[in-house]
């Protein structure tokens, strides 16, 4: 009788297991506290404001608080002259400074960009403004402007102009001496961004251009700027919204004065909720400034095609 010969099946094949979940959701697990510590120091005062806009709410007379609905924004536009005054000085005061802040940016990145003897020393000197805090920066011009210890009293020394003037008391003068205290701080923004996208400029295409005879403006107008062109637009946007935002350094320096000749919208935001205890209207100034700045915003990317490639 024969024996059946056991033939051994071959093993089964493992079974694949199912990727567990937790492997990925381990990153949000992790970004978990973060996000809602952000979410509660930015979502919740954003939505308070939206709704304190729509309230009279004043913690001094609380018999007047209540539901105003649009009232507050009604007489934002229709009976505060000061809003309009202080929306069209922010509108200037974001122009000049944004646009001298570039300009004397872009120089100084093209400065510092060339190779020269204590390059490192000059760009450390450049942009070490920058580290400086905004309520230092002010104490700093506070100090040169005063007119007794300060600028004006040396200029007088010299022969020139009167002792005891003050240009922040000046309405004349008030407006150049903020501007120049705040470029000290702002033009090394410019300079630090515009300079690193400057350093990835392939030097190939200058030493090309130079063999077809090209001029150094050329230069500049047909590779530099086309190539900063995403640089410069992020940056002028980002520092108009700071800009627009300034109150450190105008209240430090001037208070809105004199004769409310340096007051922006935000500044005056800040008197009507600090000072006046009007929290309500403040809280409606400040979404109209939202809805201002994200509008422009929004415009501006559209129009400078921001991320779109250069032809």
């Amino acid at each position: 009788m024969a024996q059946a010969v056991a033939v051994a099946k071959p093993p089964a094949p493992p079974r694949r297991r199912r990727a567990s979940a937790t492997p990925r959701r381990l990153p949000y697990l992790l970004i978990a506290p973060a996000a809602l510590l952000m979410l509660g120091f930015i979502a919740y005062p954003v939505i308070s404001v939206f709704y304190y806009s729509l309230q009279n709410y004043n913690p001094t007379k609380p018999w007047r608080n209540g539901y105003a609905g649009f009232d507050n924004f009604v007489h934002a536009f229709t009976d505060d002259p000061i809003f309009w005054d202080t929306l069209t000085f922010s509108a200037r005061w974001v122009f000049v400074e944004v646009g001298l802040q570039l300009m004397f940016g872009l120089a100084l990145a093209l400065i510092v960009n060339q190779t020269f003897v204590g390059r490192s020393l000059g760009r450390a000197l450049v942009f070490s403004p920058w580290a400086v805090s905004g309520v230092l920066t002010s104490a700093i011009w506070v100090l040169l402007y005063n007119s007794q210890t300060g600028i004006t009293r040396y200029l007088a020394d010299m022969g020139i102009g009167t002792y005891g003037t003050s240009w922040l008391s000046d309405t004349s003068t008030v407006f150049p001496a903020a501007i120049v205290a705040d470029l000290w701080r702002g033009v090394p923004f410019f300079a630090i961004l515009i300079l690193a996208d400057l350093q990835s400029v392939s030097k190939d295409l200058y030493e090309a251009a130079e063999v077809d005879g090209a001029s150094r403006f050329k230069q500049f107008w047909h590779i530099t700027l086309p190539h900063l062109k995403d640089a410069i637009v992020l940056s002028t946007l980002l520092r108009a919204v700071w800009e627009f935002n300034n109150v450190d350094l105008l209240y430090t320096l001037t208070g809105g004065g004199p004769a409310g000749e340096t007051t922006t919208l935000p500044l005056y935001i800040a008197n009507t909720s600090v000072d006046a205890h009007n929290f309500g209207y403040a809280s409606a100034l400040t979404t109209v400034a939202f809805v201002i700045l994200l509008f422009c915003s929004m415009v501006y990317l559209r129009l400078s095609k921001f991320g779109s490639e250069s032809k």
